[in-house]
């Protein structure tokens, strides 16, 4: 494979995918008065698209096991782009809803099989620098998206945002000519029945968030416990169990997950305290953000660079620290400036990227290549996961402090996220101190 072209064209599509996660939100206003629907409904149109999403990725990545990544990539995109066409032309609630799932359904190919073609193909010495890239492509994503859908929204009309997403299949026929051309001879067969219950599990309990409803929260805690006792008895179950078995991957599932529910967290809440405590604008709401992205972004080829040279724990430490640095400045500096969020970010940014290249990089060079489909395939699932839980539960916290006003609350609402952000940083040190302990009996040893 030549990575040096496949990487940085994946990476593009990448960023579009991604960018479809957040431009949506600055139009949610006008998408609701323009298809008279209610504000519980309209979120659906940003939630429906973040559970697909995340399913998707973990679908496509398992499937990588059993089907060779360029007809992976050949029906995502496919799917991804023909529905974006389809958006062009939603003009109700429910063709815009359907044209979102299927946008979803398409597009965790790009997330989901990422990861894995760079753990497969890519040589181990520029391994770091290209999950960095991928990693640096999301987060500008992120940040550009409310730029972006600002812009779009204002000149063509919120239909106008899907013909971001048509350019996918642009790429596709130059990832046809430079991907891969694998033989995938897999001993098991693709687990449905695993699958399915892994989106039951994740939208029932999704759901039950977003709702704040005990039913559903029931359903799935029963489906939860239903799946787990399936994985016990299944051989080659969707989630594979035999992943846990390899040391020090648990860890980085949780590292994950919490370093996810940081980032969505932040992004969820930067917009609503630039708009709250000092009446930004969308669009520029959007310019104080991407400074931090832009940086990101140009940083990534030499934090690649860096991690292959020095190594995945250091960045991941150094990652962590600044991540709680800048949410320690937003606990106790937001009522100052609107600048406090631009100069957080411009750390917040790179060292997020650091943080999540620097993990998933690890996470491929723990896992055995067999079970490296399995394996990064769960992992996205759980980050996605932690930061679609993370919107929820933020919005939620926002309302829940007795006697607080929801312009008083963002304070404690970062705090909390600080919480989450040192629980991760003590594992990393927990980790590496586990892995120096394992390096030196094996060097003893020998």
């Amino acid at each position: 494979m030549k990575d040096k072209i496949v990487m940085p064209l994946w990476t593009c599509c990448l960023f579009i995918v991604v960018m479809n996660t957040t431009m949506f939100n600055v139009s949610l206003p006008v998408i609701i008065q323009d298809l008279h629907i209610t504000s519980d409904l309209g979120s659906w149109v940003i939630s429906s698209y973040s559970i697909g999403y995340a399913l998707s990725t973990v679908i496509f990545s398992r499937l990588s096991d059993h089907v060779p990544v360029r007809k992976l990539v050949t029906v995502g995109l496919i799917i991804l782009g023909c529905s974006s066409v389809l958006g062009l032309f939603a003009h109700n609630f429910t063709l815009l809803l359907i044209t979102r799932i299927l946008q979803s359904a398409g597009a965790g190919v790009m997330a989901g099989l990422g990861l894995v073609i760079a753990s497969r193909y890519v040589p181990v010495e520029r391994r770091g620098a290209a999950i960095a890239m991928i990693s640096s492509g999301s987060a500008m994503a992120f940040g550009l998206g409310p730029i972006v859908g600002g812009l779009v929204s204002e000149y063509l009309g919120w239909n106008g945002l899907f013909a971001i997403t048509v350019l996918v299949l642009v790429a596709l026929p130059f990832l046809l000519r430079f991907l891969p051309r694998e033989t995938i001879r897999a001993e098991k067969s693709f687990d449905i029945t695993g699958a399915a219950l892994t989106v039951v599990n994740a939208t029932t309990v999704l759901v039950a968030v977003t709702q704040q409803s005990l039913i559903w929260l029931l359903i799935g805690l029963i489906s939860l416990a239903v799946h787990i006792a399936y994985i016990r008895k299944a051989n080659g179950s969707f989630i594979n169990r035999e992943v846990f078995a390899t040391k020090g991957y648990s860890r980085l599932l949780i590292i994950g997950f919490c370093v996810l529910i940081v980032n969505l967290g932040n992004l969820f809440l930067m917009p609503l305290v630039l708009a709250d405590l000092f009446g930004r604008s969308s669009l520029a709401i959007g310019l104080l953000i991407a400074p931090g992205a832009i940086v990101a972004t140009f940083l990534a080829r030499f934090v690649g660079r860096w991690i292959d040279r020095f190594g995945n724990m250091r960045f991941l430490i150094i990652g962590h620290i600044l991540l709680a640095s800048v949410l320690l400045l937003y606990v106790f500096g937001l009522k100052y400036s609107a600048l406090i969020i631009t100069v957080g970010y411009l750390f917040f940014s790179p060292a997020l990227s650091a943080s999540i290249a620097s993990m998933n990089n690890e996470a491929s060079r723990v896992l055995p290549k067999t079970r490296i489909g399995a394996g990064m395939g769960l992992l996205q699932l759980i980050q996605f996961f932690g930061g679609s839980l993370s919107v929820a539960v933020c919005g939620l916290l926002l309302h829940s402090f007795p006697g607080v006003p929801v312009k008083e609350a963002y304070p404690y609402v970062y705090g909390c996220l600080l919480l989450v952000c040192l629980i991760s940083l003590t594992l990393v040190l927990l980790y590496a101190r586990s892995t120096r302990s394992n390096s030196a009996a094996s060097a003893a040893a020998n």
